[in-house]
């Protein structure tokens, strides 16, 4: 076969199929198309899958990060029809069916962007350049070199109000994100590390949730929000409601009501944005997402498709978009590749309308929520229990799910965490520009 582009994909006579990022939706598609007469061109910025719900895990030394990524070559393996590269995408050309990248251009027959989404600063970003953000691996391995470091430096440190600004931890949005890594955290103060620092005062580590609105779990029932905040409450976090951040330099996070704490580490999980394309009409971005009709197509295109946390479809029952949610993404995924399939023989097409399964979310060990349709909602060691069997069943590879479940087993009986190294020093962006 001739390979007559930069990525080196041989020509064919069949359709080709161009999916924009290896996330949920991403690797649903290809598994869908995988035997299927069409060729498939996968392209990442990684050369990894990210299960994005464990990163917090990662963060808080609860799991090491090969744990929850899965190589997206090994994973479509064995499908000659589909084509991994590793790439970034930087505009769309509509009218020549074209996408351009780092690596060169790329024709296409059917473009699905799959790109998910980044963390969204609502315009402030200049204001939290130092908090952390929790959106893939690296930046899970930086909180957590950054918290551990800051235990060293503080055992080393005489002075009272450095040792403050190195042990408070302030975690801004109450979403699933906040509070299960806020759970996480309260678990490592009570058991674990009090045990690897002896010399230091576990009392002064406060851990900081910090919501806008005037409840945790947003969209989860009261149900949830109440047993979450009882939950934390035994982990001795601080849950500050109807409360706005207004800036962060590194020394000192200010609310919106004048309080100020002392702080080196501020999380950022308040929200979330889609990773827009250039290329495309502005009329067809809506609220930084791609709108879509019932069946996925982008407006004002005739061949490219959005799915999942980048995809604005504006339905009776979802006004506003679905959620940005990994089942909403695969189911997505699922009836668009089946869809396309289906039109290429001249078949008819099926609207997407999203199965709510249920919503969960873990503060830590025998304490979890859990929302399923009927109004149906239970906490404690039972939601817990279906907590981690969901996401184990749901993680990408089988040597994954052993993994995953040795380090849970281990953990629960001992109230150890075995990945608390400092393998890659996390050097604060002020600090990176003074060396180059």
């Amino acid at each position: 076969m001739n390979q007559s582009n930069a990525f080196r994909i041989p020509d064919t006579q069949q359709k080709r199929i161009v999916i924009i990022g290896g996330g949920f939706a991403g690797i649903t598609l290809a598994k869908k198309f995988a035997g299927k007469d069409v060729q498939v061109v996968l392209l990442d910025r990684h050369n990894y899958h990210t299960f994005q719900p464990l990163l917090y895990q990662v963060a808080t030394a609860g799991l090491e990060p090969d744990s929850i990524a899965g190589p997206l070559r090994k994973l479509l393996e064995n499908h000659k029809n589909i084509f991994f590269r590793m790439a970034t995408v930087t505009n769309i050309n509509n009218s020549n069916n074209k996408i351009k990248s780092n690596v060169g251009e790329l024709s296409y027959d059917y473009l699905i962007i799959a790109a998910g989404s980044k963390t969204n600063f609502f315009g402030q970003q200049e204001k939290f350049e130092k908090a952390f953000p929790l959106k893939q691996i690296p930046q899970a391995l930086d909180f957590r070199s950054h918290i551990l470091q800051n235990f060293e430096e503080a055992v080393l440190s005489s002075d009272e109000n450095d040792i403050e600004r190195l042990m408070n931890i302030v975690i801004v949005g109450g979403g699933p994100t906040g509070v299960e890594l806020a759970g996480a955290l309260g678990e490592l103060k009570k058991h674990v590390l009090p045990n690897d620092y002896p010399d230091l005062d576990f009392q002064k580590l406060n851990i900081y949730l910090v919501e806008g609105m005037d409840r945790l779990l947003g969209g989860m029932s009261e149900f949830a929000d109440v047993k979450a905040q009882k939950y934390l409450k035994k982990f001795d976090v601080n849950v500050k409601l109807k409360t706005m951040v207004k800036s962060f330099d590194g020394e000192n996070v200010e609310f919106d009501n004048g309080e100020k704490i002392p702080t080196t580490t501020l999380l950022w999980g308040a929200g979330v944005m889609g990773n827009i394309i250039e290329g495309l009409a502005e009329e067809s971005v809506k609220n930084s997402r791609y709108k879509v009709d019932k069946y996925n197509l982008i407006e004002g295109t005739e061949n490219i498709y959005a799915v999942g946390d980048i995809a604005l479809m504006e339905t009776e029952d979802f006004p506003k978009g679905h959620p940005m949610l990994a089942p909403v993404a695969m189911q997505q995924a699922d009836l668009l590749a089946k869809n396309i399939l289906a039109s290429l023989k001249g078949k008819k097409q099926k609207a997407f309308k999203y199965l709510d399964k249920g919503s969960m979310a873990t503060v830590g060990r025998n304490k979890a929520v859990v929302d399923l349709p009927k109004n149906l909602h239970f906490g404690g060691f039972m939601a817990w229990f279906i907590w981690m069997f969901v996401h184990l069943i749901s993680i990408v590879g089988f040597r994954n799910k052993i993994v995953i479940l040795s380090n849970w087993v281990w953990n629960y009986f001992t109230y150890d965490r075995g990945t608390r190294l400092i393998i890659r020093p996390f050097i604060p962006k002020i600090n990176k520009q003074k060396k180059t």
